[in-house]
């Protein structure tokens, strides 16, 4: 399984091309339909062709010209949630339809193996076997799994589904690295970031990385990209100030409490826990648990992509509301890494 390569559909910002490549794997190409993410791409990942386009336009021919080599897997995230319905499958669906042209790429090129990964949302027994069968049809053993990026070192309860196939072999499945008294928290995540007020900003470290993942994660960064609060009006900022670290809204006072918003909208992260789902509302305190532990105010596009395990070194680009969505549809390298370790690792494979 040594000098494995392979191209990376539905590529995003590349979250799952960085952590493939650190685990030893080349990649040889990249596309997605997102412009911004597809910059983003491009900043951080050299040396291979990404392109931004609509898979639905990836023809053979294409490939045969921008391919240096026919790659090992094809990996990626199309959406597959048409497939969750037995019976009710609408062939139009787009997300059938982007599905599909994954699986028509996959049987046109033939790799030896591809990898999917997408939300936990989409587990349910016909979803499992739809494109599992799907997959059988063109030639492919086929291996389902649920994975949590926290068993792997990644400082969020994230979970997602894989599927992983192979034409000549089954794979045993990903083993989790950490126990659940091991997970990273959010302190031991960002802890070292520099305190913000709501609209504050900062490109310096204020502090030396007090944790091993913080010092990982610095990767040997000067400076800092993204660390720029949201602006909160004075009201929200008194409010949210009365719930404690790891609290929700029902610490907040009558006469301050927000007239709307979910039941976990208006939530501290807990600091000593791993976060929960990063989401692109993260600089917003009616978002999903995403206020910070001890600063009055939502989470940054740093603090959003520490939380993903991205690299200090990782640059996002385009607007802020759209690095903030790059960030939260990323696959977290970390557990990309994880992933393709396992992958290179001929005990994973029967």
């Amino acid at each position: 399984m040594s000098n494995q390569t392979f191209m990376d559909l539905f590529a995003g910002a590349g979250g799952l091309s960085l952590g493939l490549s650190r685990a030893g794997l080349t990649p040889l190409y990249a596309q997605d339909v997102w412009l911004d993410a597809v910059n983003t791409y491009k900043h951080n990942l050299t040396g291979h062709t990404v392109e931004c386009g609509d898979v639905a336009d990836l023809t053979l021919d294409h490939l045969t010209v921008v391919l240096p080599e026919r790659p090992n897997w094809i990996v990626g995230g199309p959406p597959c949630q048409g497939y969750s319905t037995v019976g009710k499958r609408n062939r139009e669906d787009e997300r059938n339809r982007l599905f599909e042209h994954f699986r028509r790429i996959v049987n046109h090129v033939k790799p030896d193996g591809f990898v999917i990964e997408n939300v936990l949302g989409l587990k349910d027994m016909s979803f499992q076997f739809e494109v599992s069968q799907a997959f059988k049809e063109i030639g492919y053993n086929v291996h389902f799994q649920v994975v949590s990026a926290a068993d792997h070192g990644v400082p969020q309860l994230r979970r997602r589904v894989l599927f992983i196939g192979h034409q000549s072999a089954e794979f045993k499945g990903l083993d989790p690295k950490l126990s659940a008294d091991e997970y990273v928290s959010v302190e031991a995540a960002i802890g070292d970031l520099p305190a913000l007020e709501p609209g504050e900003s900062s490109k310096i470290y204020t502090k030396p990385a007090a944790s091993p993942y913080q010092k990982h994660i610095r990767n040997g960064s000067k400076t800092l990209q993204g660390h720029s609060a949201s602006k909160h009006p004075p009201h929200l900022v008194e409010a949210i100030s009365h719930i404690p670290d790891g609290g929700n809204r029902t610490s907040i006072p009558d006469h301050l409490q927000p007239k709307s918003g979910f039941h976990n909208s208006y939530s501290r992260l807990a600091s000593w826990l791993p976060a929960v789902a990063v989401t692109q509302n993260m600089g917003k305190p009616s978002g999903t648990r995403c206020i910070h532990p001890f600063q009055n105010r939502g989470l940054t596009t740093r603090e959003g992509a520490r939380l993903q395990s991205f690299p200090d070194t990782f640059i996002f680009t385009g607007p802020t509301t759209s690095q903030r969505l790059q960030v939260a549809n990323a696959v977290p390298p970390l557990l990309a890494q994880a992933l393709g370790t396992a992958l290179l690792d001929t005990t994973r494979w029967a």
